[in-house]
């Protein structure tokens, strides 16, 4: 088996995407692959439900902020392992940017992303999207609950 060179680590900085990180950062070290973090913003949830453009604009500066704090977590855990990360963040559906980018990449790393209940239920899950339209294999990391 080819071992796998690009591993694509998307992140939303919750604990599931921080221990699929941890998983794939681990994988990468041992392949010697080249890592990237990404982190979406999702435009899209700022109008589902929200309220007002002006609310809309209002959220953005938080989104990216979040986007920022997820993917230098993930290259400050990938610099103790002597792993290199490289970082895009970017604005859409988290789901069909993931899905987009994999074309680039040997495997993507990920969580389930934590959306439940109603959210899920209208949205459905990003790692189930993923894992149906990636170009590339998807390990998806569960987080089991103590």
């Amino acid at each position: 088996m080819k071992p796998f060179e690009k591993i694509l680590i998307p992140t939303d900085g919750s604990e599931n995407a921080k221990e699929a990180a941890t998983r794939g950062l681990e994988l990468a070290k041992l392949m010697d692959a080249e890592v990237t973090a990404i982190s979406i913003m999702d435009t899209g949830s700022l109008y589902f439900g929200r309220g007002s453009r002006q609310t809309a604009v209002l959220s953005y500066p938080y989104l990216e902020e979040e986007a920022n704090l997820a993917v230098d977590q993930v290259r400050q855990e990938g610099e103790a392992m002597s792993v290199i990360v490289k970082k895009i963040i970017m604005k859409g559906v988290p789901a069909n940017e993931i899905v987009k980018a994999s074309k680039d990449y040997d495997l993507i790393v990920m969580g389930t992303f934590g959306h439940t209940g109603l959210s899920h239920l209208l949205m459905g899950s990003v790692a189930e999207k993923v894992v149906r339209f990636a170009s590339c294999p998807v390990l998806v990391i569960r987080t089991h609950k103590e």
